[in-house]
């Protein structure tokens, strides 16, 4: 007898005891969260300047380990930031193509397909394929027109179709596990990154206020690469073929791009700059120079008389026929360098050359300006001015600005030319940390690289010594040192960050790894804390109103009975909470304003099954049945109705949070757990409760008549 007293009442606060002990820290973090609160009043209105100090000191890691084991509350709660990125497939395709094979019809399917994509939502492949088969095919062109399969040798379009696929797929998963990775190395404990589509992924950053650290963070695709400065005449030479390709075609309706016909006035404003802090900086590196030339006065002494095309004009006129007949390289500023890396010209002018034949087998370095760089890329990445450029060559921007003017109305931008096969890529990098240089005390990366990629880079540096190694991150040369000896160890250091926050981040990012493909922002939005304090009190007030409701339906309508049963709801609601908890800290869930009315929701149906039992109960006592006949006959008659409404309803659910996403889950979540919980305490704790009560000699109204008491 003592042991079944024992077990009841181990039904009965053995969870209040477990819920109690796992939702305590939720407690002790909002009562922590009121003292910290309170202590940054007191320093801020100058009352004690040590309060806070006083407060970490005191309550630092208690606080910091209540937040991390206390329930989470989504964004539509707390308030954060919440964002909407794509995969963009398109440049993936580009990039999965032959280079040498691309042209106008592949661009115009890419074009049709982006189109449609944003337009229906339709699979983005899906979509490749039906416009390729209505622009491309026509023409003759078949998918391995572009596209190879490694390894395989009989190549169709529909191995090409399955790789494709399998690429975009990979990009898609890459992307979501990257950016994961991203956010928690960032410190998001709470995040909901699902995805949505076919090419798209939502972000809820419960928290987060930071907005500009963030997108900047996600906006990064962190393809890090280490490849050969090549600033040699080969590409000078290209850009002058580039230059009469242009004035040939000039006029030509084939030639798409009519913006490259003449410069216009923005540019010409653009490159008209003081060349004097070019003057003062000649006798130094190259590397570290800041240019800024005029472009339009072009000086006839430094450019090649032999046989001058322009001999007899006047030198206004001189210059306007020059600009025409060179509509790339006059947007550069082109500058040969002596065997000691320093400018060959001594009044900070760039060089000019009336065609490639003219050009000296010298290194070079070159600028563009900010306002022009769009205009040059316009000309460049063109598929017919692409194909004048040698195919392992690429001209790449510096990441940050060699000069700045005067006025801070322009910058001017390093541009290299690298090979385009990078010798080293970011994969071999296994660690990251932002530190500052002690000779500089500017911010830097130091970069760690696991054995095989050690290896590589000793080979890489050893054969290419007093040579430059441009250091690249997402296109964009960081720094292009001189190779001064062979780099054995694998320990390598990036520079180029203007402050600690920008080395941070780019320290998360190395560290979190790479994606296939970039990915965008297309929506982003900030929801403030007060509009998350508002749904609070709204569902907290909900959940009261609800509560209090049945509480009331069930102590008239029950009596005795009717208070079993709402105690029983108390701990339902407990135990929903508890469990949210661990599968919140574990990643399976958070709290959000959805998930508050499915708790609401379970505060009926937990009563519901009670309501079922005592009826039943009801019966049993109106056939004749005794008090204690009746109640086992109630629990037991009851339970098949119980189990197959829950076990229904538990599926419903089921399907919910496995098909939907974000507030959908959290509703289903939370719906989930509260049907299990419900039937817990309807069919043991509420039974436990009053089998105690009969045993104690205690009279339980169920609501009968009277008579039947």
């Amino acid at each position: 007898m003592k042991n079944k007293q024992l077990r009841r009442w181990l039904l009965i606060l053995g969870p209040l005891v477990a819920a109690a002990v796992i939702l305590w820290p939720t407690v002790d973090a909002y009562l922590l969260e009121q003292e910290e609160m309170q202590a940054l009043h007191q320093a801020i209105h100058g009352k004690d300047s040590t309060a806070l100090k006083a407060f970490e000191n005191a309550n630092g890691e208690r606080y910091r380990t209540a937040k991390m084991n206390r329930v989470k509350l989504g964004l539509d709660l707390r308030g954060g930031m919440y964002v909407m990125m794509e995969v963009a497939v398109d440049t993936l395709l580009r990039e999965t193509a032959a280079r040498e094979t691309l042209d106008e019809t592949f661009e115009a399917v890419i074009r049709a397909t982006h189109a449609q994509a944003e337009a229906s939502g339709e699979d983005y492949l899906d979509a490749f394929h039906a416009n390729f088969d209505r622009i491309a095919r026509p023409k003759g062109k078949s998918l391995i027109s572009y596209f190879d399969v490694p390894g395989v040798q009989d190549v169709t379009d529909e191995k090409v179709k399955e790789r494709l696929r399998e690429d975009v797929e990979g990009a898609i998963d890459q992307a979501l596990e990257v950016i994961r990775q991203r956010i928690d190395k960032f410190g998001v404990s709470e995040p909901n990154i699902s995805k949505q589509g076919s090419r798209r992924i939502v972000l809820e950053l419960p928290g987060v206020n930071n907005e500009r650290e963030m997108r900047q963070l996600l906006s990064t695709t962190a393809r890090l690469e280490f490849k050969l400065v090549r600033n040699s005449a080969d590409i000078v030479k290209a850009l002058y073929r580039i230059d009469a390709y242009l004035a040939k075609n000039n006029g030509n309706k084939n030639v798409a791009d009519s913006t490259i016909a003449n410069v216009d006035s923005t540019a010409k404003d653009t490159v008209k700059k003081d060349t004097t802090a070019v003057a003062a900086k000649t006798d130094k590196k190259s590397d570290s120079s800041a240019i800024a030339a005029d472009t339009t006065k072009k000086d006839t002494a430094k450019t090649a008389t032999a046989d001058d095309p322009y001999k007899g004009l006047k030198d206004e006129e001189k210059g306007k026929r020059y600009q025409k007949d060179h509509q790339l390289t006059t947007l550069l500023q082109i500058f040969p360098l002596d065997q000691e890396g320093r400018f060959i010209s001594k009044d900070g002018q760039p060089s000019y050359f009336y065609n490639e034949s003219q050009v000296p087998e010298v290194e070079y370095v070159m600028y563009i300006p900010s306002k022009i760089y769009p205009k040059l890329m316009s000309i460049l990445d063109r598929p017919d001015v692409k194909k004048l450029i040698p195919s392992d060559l690429q001209l790449l921007r510096s990441a940050k600005p060699e000069f700045v003017s005067k006025d801070l109305k322009d910058t001017t931008y390093a541009m290299w030319c690298v090979l385009r096969q990078a010798e080293l890529t970011g994969e071999y990098v296994t660690d990251a940390r932002a530190s500052s240089d002690p000779m500089t005390n500017l911010p830097v990366v130091m970069m760690e690289m696991d054995q095989e990629g050690a290896e590589k880079w000793a080979d890489v540096t050893g054969k290419n010594i007093k040579k430059k190694v441009a250091i690249v991150l997402d296109d964009q040369v960081y720094s292009a040192p001189v190779v001064q000896n062979k780099i054995a160890g694998g320990s390598s250091q990036i520079t180029g960050m203007d402050s600690p926050e920008e080395a941070r981040l780019l320290e998360i990012v190395l560290k979190a790894g790479a994606l296939k493909a970039p990915v965008k922002i297309v929506e982003e939005r900030l929801v403030g804390p007060s509009l998350g304090e508002d749904s609070i009190r709204r569902g907290l007030m909900g959940m009261g109103i609800a509560f209090l409701l049945v509480v009331l339906f069930m102590g008239l309508y029950y009596s005795t009975a009717g208070m079993v049963a709402n105690f029983a709801v108390i701990i339902n609601v407990l135990l929903i909470l508890a469990i949210l908890t661990p599968l919140v800290i574990s990643g399976g869930g958070t709290l959000t304003l959805p998930g508050i009315a499915g708790i609401i929701l379970t505060i009926g149906m937990a009563v519901d099954a009670n309501i079922l039992v005592f009826e039943r109960i009801r019966e049993e006592m109106m056939k004749g049945r005794g008090f204690r006949n009746a109640v086992d006959e109630g629990f037991s008659k009851a339970l098949t109705a119980i189990v197959d409404s829950n076990v229904t309803t538990f599926l419903t659910g089921l399907i919910l949070f496995l098909l939907g996403t974000g507030p959908v889950q959290g509703f289903a979540l939370t719906l989930m757990i509260g049907i299990v919980t419900t039937f817990f305490t309807a069919i043991i704790v509420s039974r436990a409760m009053i089998e105690l009560m009969i045993s104690n000699g205690k009279s339980i109204n169920f609501g009968q008549p009277s008579t039947m008491a």
